[in-house]
């Protein structure tokens, strides 16, 4: 009789472990991290269409959005978008002869160096902010994204700003395909 008690209490304990581990793996995925996979060339060369990637969800729980961080949100069309954040709140923000102005100021893209090199023409048309959201600055709690190919992304200049309430988490991490593991910037 005594093997079969303790089969049970192996089922049991195997049970217990797989319980926890499914459990400890659900509240991981619904409040820390989640996977999402690029969907389209908006962010290219940067991410390629079908990129795996992993968005941290509390980042901005316990700090504040960065300019240029790549981030996941929630767009009007019940669709997550991932794009780069350009502007902060507070910012002011213009392009003229492809160069992106802060506040008046010149500020350098380099992630778009590589891109800019391929084309003829501007990758970005000239825009002021006002022109785009009727804004003189962005608002507190938003901010404004834009697709590294900005030739084929629907962002920021289409949708508007994004309140940071929509706004899933940030990413900068591929973990498939393997080639294309790693960090981005």
């Amino acid at each position: 009789m005594e093997p079969e008690v303790k089969k049970k209490n192996e089922v049991w304990e195997w049970s217990k472990a797989l319980l926890i581990a499914f459990g400890l793996a659900a509240i991981i995925r619904f409040f820390f991290f989640t996977p999402i996979v690029v969907d389209g060339e908006s962010m290219m060369p940067t991410l390629e269409h079908g990129d795996r990637m992993i968005v941290n969800k509390i980042g901005y729980t316990v700090g504040d959005p960065d300019r240029f961080d790549i981030i996941v949100f929630h767009a009007p069309e019940e669709k997550d978008y991932i794009k780069r954040i350009i502007g902060l709140p507070g910012d002011h923000l213009a392009y003229e002869n492809d160069q992106l102005y802060i506040n008046g100021e010149a500020v350098e893209e380099p992630y778009l160096d590589a891109y800019k090199q391929g084309i003829t023409g501007t990758l970005t048309e000239d825009f002021t902010l006002e022109e785009r959201t009727n804004e003189s600055t962005i608002p507190e709690g938003y901010v404004f994204v834009m697709g590294d190919n900005r030739r084929a992304s629907k962002d920021s200049r289409h949708i508007g700003l994004v309140p940071m309430e929509e706004v899933i988490g940030s990413t900068n991490f591929v973990f498939w395909p393997m080639p294309e593991a790693g960090v981005v910037n």
